[in-house]
């Protein structure tokens, strides 16, 4: 990581912006992302207080201006398609983001990229090694087994197809089930591949067995770690799951 940046500091909004893109440089982002990173809502020009998220809801928003935070970085846009119009849920979240002079700044595909990011991280605490790099997520000897990785993970984790031994484990954090990214790690030695969000059609096509973990859970420890390395403070809101079986 970078130099921190810790609160009371009293940094330029500038000053941050080039640390943020020292670790997830821009061009990392994919083609889809152009307009969805960066500083998508400008606030106040010095920071003293950072908070990180994975998602930009209400009760973050809530929570960051509580804690008097100048800036909230986060993985996933809270403006996903261009708004013509400003109604409902968009207009009080912004309207509370704006009146609190909030910056908002956003690293997404970059970070999933990043030397560092949010792959690295997830890898680091899953206890991979000896890890290959993907064209999304990479591929590493994993000595837990399944029930410790969903202790780890905080979250269910859901098991598509027979693992009859597990040496080496693909990841892709997000929603990373591509069945050419799950050809790619089937070749490069992996025994299953874990990643959120799985389609039936893509399990019927995949050639090795698939761990099906959340979204949330998958992505959310690169933000935490982020505030961690930095002495910020990461703001949790993880979604309301119920297993009935």
């Amino acid at each position: 990581m970078n130099q921190n940046i810790k609160d009371d500091e009293g940094k330029s909004r500038d000053e941050i912006i080039r640390m943020l893109e020292g670790l997830a440089p821009p061009d990392l982002a994919e083609p889809f992302d152009s307009g969805r990173i960066g500083l998508i809502v400008e606030g106040k020009p010095k920071i003293t207080k950072i908070c990180t998220c994975l998602d930009v809801t209400p009760a973050v928003v809530q929570a960051a201006i509580k804690m008097k935070a100048d800036i909230l970085i986060a993985h996933h846009t809270p403006i996903w398609n261009p708004l013509t119009s400003i109604g409902g849920s968009d207009a009080r979240l912004l309207s509370k983001i704006l009146s609190n002079e909030l910056n908002i700044y956003v690293m997404h595909t970059n970070w999933d990229h990043a030397i560092g990011g949010v792959n690295d991280i997830l890898a680091d605490i899953l206890g991979l090694t000896d890890t290959v790099s993907m064209s999304l997520g990479l591929v590493g000897s994993v000595t837990k087994n399944l029930k410790e990785i969903a202790e780890i993970l905080h979250a269910p984790l859901r098991v598509w197809g027979d693992i009859s031994s597990l040496k080496r484990l693909a990841i892709a954090a997000g929603s990373g089930f591509d069945i050419e990214i799950i050809k790619e790690a089937e070749k490069l030695g992996a025994d299953a591949y874990l990643s959120a969000e799985l389609r039936h059609s893509v399990y019927r096509s995949s050639p090795i067995p698939l761990l099906e973990s959340t979204h949330y859970a998958l992505e959310s420890p690169s933000m935490r770690v982020l505030a961690q390395n930095n002495g910020w403070d990461y703001l949790d809101d993880p979604p309301m799951l119920h297993e009935i079986s």
